[in-house]
């Protein structure tokens, strides 16, 4: 399953210079990781005007999946059916018609500044617009996966990122079954955002809440990633790289197993193992 981002993988060929080996060689066909800001409004029927809710750099592709995402992990919708129209009137501006009965009230969503491709939480003005209500929880105690299972999704992950082939510098999302199936896989210059896009495709294909699910990263496990599987209800959580301690102490709140430093010979399981059983 290729990502839906493929018609995007550069933004052009750039030509770069290479020192190797004790000399200089020129690299005339260089992909690019492209990275361009969307502004995503909101439109206010009452004042007949859009509200403008945040910046974020992201790679174009997938935007309306980006925002469903984006404005489910920020509370804003509890579903696709909250959203009346997506209007990407731009490659860098998109308006969204939330339907009427949508309780928006955007003091309390208004971001100063913008999120950039490594942060999902920059430019929040206080501590209490990081917390969540979330709707979806997992199961306790399921579902349940084994090592040998787990130890093989870095390289199904591999395999389908397309556009980190093409450019090295991109991350990815990836949500599987429990029998190591790939179901989806969103890219994306930021971390946040390609979770966002994973999650809002879910949402738009009505693939919701990831109750029997797992989702893969392709980085570090952070606090706002945590908090973004969290609200999808998001029972095992993987990554290739580390977790930060904020993370862990979310996941511990909210009934996720966490899994870091997934490689094909090992993995660190750091809150509820009884999720992972079998051998390797």
């Amino acid at each position: 399953m290729k990502s839906k981002n493929a018609h995007h993988q550069e933004d052009k060929n750039h030509a770069t210079l290479r020192w190797e080996n004790g000399q200089w060689r020129s690299l005339p066909d260089d992909a690019i990781t492209p990275e361009w800001p969307l502004s995503i409004g909101i439109y206010d029927p009452q004042q007949d005007e859009a509200v403008d809710l945040a910046i974020t750099m992201r790679t174009p592709g997938a935007d309306e999946a980006l925002i469903y995402g984006y404005l489910f992990t920020e509370g804003i919708i509890h579903r696709a059916s909250d959203i009346a129209t997506v209007k990407l009137i731009s490659p860098t501006e998109a308006l969204v018609t939330l339907q009427p009965e949508v309780d928006f009230r955007p003091d309390n969503y208004h971001r100063f500044g913008y999120t950039n491709s490594s942060c999902g939480l920059c430019g929040k003005t206080d501590l209490e617009q990081l917390q969540r209500t979330f709707f979806h929880f997992p199961i306790p105690g399921k579902p349940t996966v084994s090592p040998a299972i787990l130890t093989q999704l870095p390289d199904l992950l591999a395999q389908q990122q397309e556009v980190f082939g093409h450019t090295g510098g991109i991350h990815a999302a990836a949500l599987f079954n429990t029998a190591g199936k790939l179901l989806a896989l969103q890219e994306d210059v930021g971390r946040h955002n390609a979770l966002d896009k994973l999650i809002g495709s879910s949402l738009q294909q009505a693939q919701f809440p990831w109750r029997d699910k797992l989702v893969l990263l392709s980085g570090r496990i952070s606090f706002e990633l945590v908090q973004k599987a969290a609200s999808a209800g998001t029972p095992l959580l993987a990554a290739i790289g580390a977790p930060s301690s904020l993370a862990i102490q979310l996941a511990e709140e909210n009934g996720i197993t966490l899994i870091g430093f997934l490689r094909q010979d090992r993995l660190n399981v750091y809150t509820y193992p009884e999720r992972i059983v079998g051998e390797m």
